[in-house]
């Protein structure tokens, strides 16, 4: 069952055991986030092509990272990076980061997506990081209702999704060896999730425990 979307922003040529790890996976991935420079980077990088080919190959979801500063930033710019990601590395997706909650915010989202839908742009995920007004489910594919650490998600779970229409994601850091979370997320209403071990400033450089290869 393919339960994981997981957000991994490490080098392919620095971790190249990981990525490997990652499409020896590719039965349970329903996709992997690609951010080789917090975006697609000013130019292509053959290392991201060629991973990203590979999961491709193992029918995985490849979805470009782009930043869009709680709808901040410029359409045009955020545009911008989905074309490099979707030319340089053939992404069939966009994972969306720091994506408004609010219902003041949606316009731009709705405004956003209608352009990448208009170019193709494959599965959007919009990475809020906590429940956002129903409206966003609206223009989106996967939403992600949480995004932080294992004691905030055992201790404080995410709001019961009011909702219809979309998938729900849960993003975990901190978890610990054997922490279920793939059964929690699904008992809390998400079909998608990722759990890693990884804390601080840069969790994302580290894969869930199940795929992590043998040290």
């Amino acid at each position: 069952m393919r339960t994981l979307l997981v957000p991994y922003y490490e080098h392919p040529a620095v971790r190249p055991a990981e990525w490997d790890a990652l499409v020896a996976a590719a039965p349970r991935l329903h996709g992997v986030v690609l951010n080789p420079a917090s975006g697609p980077g000013d130019r292509p990088d053959p290392a991201f092509a060629a991973v990203a080919g590979r999961l491709r190959a193992a029918d995985v979801r490849v979805l470009g990272y782009v930043d869009t500063a709680y709808g901040r930033r410029p359409l045009e710019d955020v545009l911008r990076e989905l074309d490099r990601h979707r030319d340089w590395f053939g992404t069939d997706g966009v994972f969306l980061d720091q994506a408004a909650a609010a219902e003041g915010e949606f316009g731009y989202y709705r405004r956003l997506a209608t352009a990448v839908r208009g170019l193709g742009g494959g599965t959007l995920v919009l990475n809020h990081g906590t429940v956002p007004h129903p409206s966003y489910a609206r223009v989106a594919d996967v939403l992600v209702t949480f995004e932080g650490t294992w004691a905030t998600y055992r201790r404080k779970p995410p709001p019961p999704w009011r909702g219809a229409g979309v998938e729900l994601c849960h993003l975990v850091h901190g978890a610990p060896p054997g922490a279920d979370t793939v059964a929690l997320a699904r008992e809390r209403g998400a079909a998608l999730s990722c759990a890693v071990p990884g804390t601080g400033d840069h969790p994302w450089g580290t894969l869930p425990h199940g795929l992590a290869p043998a040290p």
